[in-house]
């Protein structure tokens, strides 16, 4: 049984325009100790469905679908349930974490807190396991800046400090939203390192969302493209990097800035529009009216998953995140092929 399990997750939320359907049939599944990375534009559904996974969607936000947790039901619990999982079981990293450290109280206090709540500690005991904690994930002088506050810290430290919050009850899934955002180079990579070593250390399952298709690479086994609250395109990293058979995907990899010398024409490739409001999204491909191959079936008849590749089932049951296959979302099989061929 894998960990956690996502299967046919829609979203509707309530807008000034009307019902919205923000994610759409999404489906995945985790193995204990792999790793998923959800790449895609803003708007598209990401944050939503990490929110979906932690019950922190707004009040007035209606799911269908199911989300299973190590076999149990989570749609449908009640808020003290899930406060029970939250911070316990699952846990997760914001992209800002100023906004979601509280100012007013010291950072000792908000790392020991999950252990009172989850696990009992005296506040001694807990005092003592945050000072731990602060001091893997390289928080310099970790004991004496135990009463010290957030802001007292830089960008890098504090999202160390999320990082050993979420950490502190050792949780079977990690979510981490954007946690490298607006760090510099060198401390980005030491918070992915660090989050690589935790996962390996105690089998977590990670859920990794980023704009950088670099650190999406370079941390994670399977890929979920998102596009319209719709997943476009699945499955292992290297098959999808390799691939890019959706005309989303093969967009999304040409506007990446490349490190090699600039062609003469000196400006990098775009994706022509704009991503669509959440209740102008077509009823059939989301990303109709962008793609330069839409016909007028785009626009009216869902895209059908295509498997592109089926991996080798020789691998062991231990290791069944490596047989996920290369999945696509189009109508039109040449077109898929074209880009995998590309």
């Amino acid at each position: 049984m894998a960990l956690l399990e996502v299967s046919h997750l829609s979203i509707h939320l309530q807008t000034q325009r009307g019902r919205a359907q923000a994610v759409r049939d999404v489906s995945f599944s985790l193995e204990r100790g792999a790793t998923l990375g959800l790449i895609g534009e803003s708007g598209c559904g990401k944050s939503l469905t990490a929110l979906a996974l932690m019950g922190l969607l707004p009040e007035h936000a209606q799911l269908e679908g199911s989300i299973r947790l190590d076999g149990r039901e989570l749609l449908g619990l009640s808020e003290h349930q899930l406060c029970a999982l939250r911070g316990n079981r699952m846990a997760m990293v914001f992209q800002e974490p100023m906004s979601a450290l509280n100012p007013v109280h010291s950072i000792g206090r908000q790392v020991a807190e999950p252990l009172r709540l989850h696990q009992g500690m005296s506040r001694a005991q807990a005092r003592a396991r945050a000072t731990e904690l602060l001091e893997r994930v390289g928080i310099p002088q970790a004991a004496q800046r135990l009463d010290d506050y957030p802001h007292q810290f830089s960008g890098g430290q504090r999202q160390r400090i999320m990082i050993a919050m979420a950490l502190a009850c050792g949780p079977d899934l990690l979510v981490a939203d954007e946690p490298t955002t607006a760090l510099d180079v060198t401390v980005q990579q030491r918070i992915l390192d660090l989050l690589q070593e935790l996962v390996a250390e105690h089998s977590m399952a990670l859920v990794l969302i980023s704009h950088d298709l670099g650190v999406i690479a370079q941390n994670v086994e399977q890929l979920l493209v998102m596009y319209g609250g719709t997943v476009v395109e699945s499955g292992m990293t290297e098959a999808v990097f390799a691939g890019r058979a959706h005309p989303y995907t093969r967009g999304l990899f040409a506007a990446r800035p490349q490190l090699q010398a600039a062609p003469a024409a000196g400006r990098l490739p775009t994706i022509a529009g704009a991503v669509p409001e959440l209740v102008d999204l077509p009823a059939g491909c989301p990303f109709a009216g962008r793609c330069p191959h839409t016909l007028g079936d785009c626009y009216v008849q869902p895209p059908p998953a295509r498997t592109l590749h089926q991996p080798s089932m020789a691998a062991p049951a231990s290791l069944a995140f490596w047989r996920q296959p290369h999945v696509a979302r189009c109508l039109y099989e040449s077109v898929l092929a074209a880009g995998a061929k590309a």
